[in-house]
């Protein structure tokens, strides 16, 4: 039998695709919303039966949604959250039934937990699951709060004064990064790329113009690979980063570390921990997305009508044209990515 969507689920849906819920941290804050609900309301009475409701709900949004992998991240994370605390009940609930435990060998001690990691059955009832959750949960809605300022705060660390700076489109994480950086350096120089035809890196730009001690200058696309030679760093956000290190970035992000890389300019993309998905670029089947081309050619024009017209919205950004990412835990090299993953997510939950 098929799973039927909570109205919750539908209604993050709707509000997703008709635009009134837009940016990574604001889907994920959503659908940790509705994950803490479940948790709070359900009447699931064992951990089985709680991770098979994220699953099924997390499945129906992945089915809608194949673009937004913040909320399958916030899910992996709900189910290995759910085994951590389970494992940990259910370890102090052996440890008191049996006394002679505290007297075990290292070795022992080691060894049954090993044992009891294979034969966990999460099917059995587990007393202050729920209540246990809910505090994990606490705990995930702080880093969520504090990611972006944790990222800012390392402005200063890779910023200096009289530094030129690229960056494209408009990227909230950026945004926050870069004013930090203007406030604590002097004489910075921003280059930003408008990233046609939506042309967001305005945003950006009249954002930051309104800062003091900063030059602004926006570039067209074209002019990325003449401005780069004079560029010292590229910062740039990006909309999710993959298994592999690479990154489902906004469109024109490739060309920008093209161009970073052959003039030997780092490239260091912002991206908190929530953006971390255990997806392979060959796992997609929806990795880009097409938007409107109306301000490409417009539709009642001649051409329009004997053209074909794309607009794609991302660009996959292989990992070795990034040079650092910076989360809000520090900064990492892309070959650290698969470990953070490993810390994120269980083995049996990178497949929902």
């Amino acid at each position: 039998m098929k799973e039927q969507p909570l109205k919750e689920i539908t209604q993050l849906i709707h509000a997703i695709k008709v635009g009134l819920v837009e940016g990574s941290y604001n889907i994920t804050n959503k659908t940790l919303d509705i994950f803490k609900y479940i948790i709070m309301s359900k009447s699931w009475q064992n951990a089985d039966a709680l991770m098979q409701i994220v699953r099924d709900q997390c499945k129906i949004l992945q089915a809608a949604l194949p673009q937004e992998t913040v909320t399958s991240n916030i899910a992996r994370r709900i189910l290995k959250l759910t085994r951590e605390e389970f494992d940990l009940l259910h370890a102090k609930v052996q440890h008191f039934a049996d006394d002679s435990q505290a007297s075990l060998s290292l070795h022992k001690l080691v060894t049954q937990t090993s044992e009891s990691n294979v034969s966990v059955d999460y099917s059995v009832p587990q007393q202050g699951l729920r209540e246990a959750l809910l505090d994990h949960l606490q705990e995930v809605e702080t880093e969520l709060e504090t990611s972006s300022e944790n990222i800012c705060v390392q402005a200063e660390e890779h910023i200096h004064s009289s530094e030129i700076i690229l960056t494209l489109s408009h990227s909230r994480s950026v945004e926050n990064f870069l004013k930090r950086a203007i406030k604590k350096r002097q004489f910075l120089t921003i280059i930003v790329a408008e990233c046609a035809p939506a042309c967001r890196g305005h945003n950006l730009a009249a954002s930051l113009a309104s800062e003091k001690n900063v030059e602004i200058v926006v570039i067209p696309d074209a002019a990325i690979f003449a401005m780069m030679s004079r560029v010292n760093k590229v910062i740039i956000g990006t909309h999710s980063v993959l298994a592999n290190g690479g990154l489902r970035a906004a469109c024109g992000a490739y060309t920008v570390a093209l161009a970073a890389k052959h003039y030997s300019v780092p490239v260091i993309v912002l991206a908190p921990m929530y953006k971390l998905s255990p997806l392979h670029l060959c796992e997609q089947d929806a990795f880009n997305m097409v938007g409107c081309a109306e301000d490409v050619i417009p539709y009642d024009s001649i051409p329009a009508r004997e053209a074909k017209i794309y607009n794609p919205m991302f660009d996959y950004v292989p990992p070795e044209l990034v040079t650092l990412f910076i989360s809000n835990t520090g900064g990492h090299a892309p070959s650290y990515v698969y470990r953070l993953l490993t810390e994120l997510y269980h083995p049996e939950d990178l497949e929902i």
